[in-house]
């Protein structure tokens, strides 16, 4: 049960109303529970929705307006998910992975907290950018410079934007319990 109250659209302010719209839209109707509120961080944002739609916003423009393939993307989101066991991001975005070519060996892996074991250099050194950065905020130079190499400097500035605006979302999901789908299963129970 999450700490917030679902909002209905007809509860909300204009400017919440048009973030609910703008959700939906890009989202569908997936996105309406059965409560009649938003999933994942959008009830959330839509309670504060000066906020929730500049972060709204900025994950559009991260998650399809960057250089970086997706499915990289979709390593950097789970990595940053599982760290902070964040379960909706990961509910949400580990069948994201899979559907952009990521393997069940390396997602379970990074679920697991375990060594992945990668096939593709590229997502080694988008994983590893990922894991530094959510374990201290800061990456090493073998880090750094991988992934440089792989991305260029915008795609390395794309790629720390990520990893920081998904901690956000772990952040939001956590703080105010924000519950899984009916039926989903919790990846890190236990």
């Amino acid at each position: 049960m999450s700490r917030l109250p679902f909002l209905s659209r007809d509860a909300l302010t204009d400017d919440g109303q048009k973030l609910w719209d703008g959700i939906v839209e890009t989202r569908g109707d997936a996105a309406v529970n059965d409560a009649g509120g938003l999933i994942g961080p959008f009830n959330p944002w839509v309670t504060a929705p000066g906020v929730g739609a500049r972060l709204s916003s900025l994950g559009a423009t991260l998650r399809f307006q960057t250089s970086i393939e997706r499915r990289l993307l979709e390593v950097a989101i789970i990595t940053t998910g599982a760290h902070w066991q964040a379960e909706f991001e990961w509910w949400a975005h580990s069948r994201m992975a899979r559907e952009h070519g990521v393997t069940d060996d390396v997602i379970d892996a990074i679920r697991d907290g375990a060594a992945p074991p990668f096939a593709h250099d590229d997502e080694r050194a988008v994983y590893e950018v990922a894991r530094q950065l959510s374990a201290t905020g800061r990456l090493d130079e073998h880090a750094y410079a991988s992934a440089r190499d792989l991305l260029g400097d915008e795609g390395m500035v794309e790629l720390v934007s990520l990893c920081g605006y998904y901690a956000l979302v772990s952040f939001t999901l956590n703080a105010f319990e924000v519950g899984l789908p009916p039926g989903a299963a919790s990846a890190f129970a236990g």
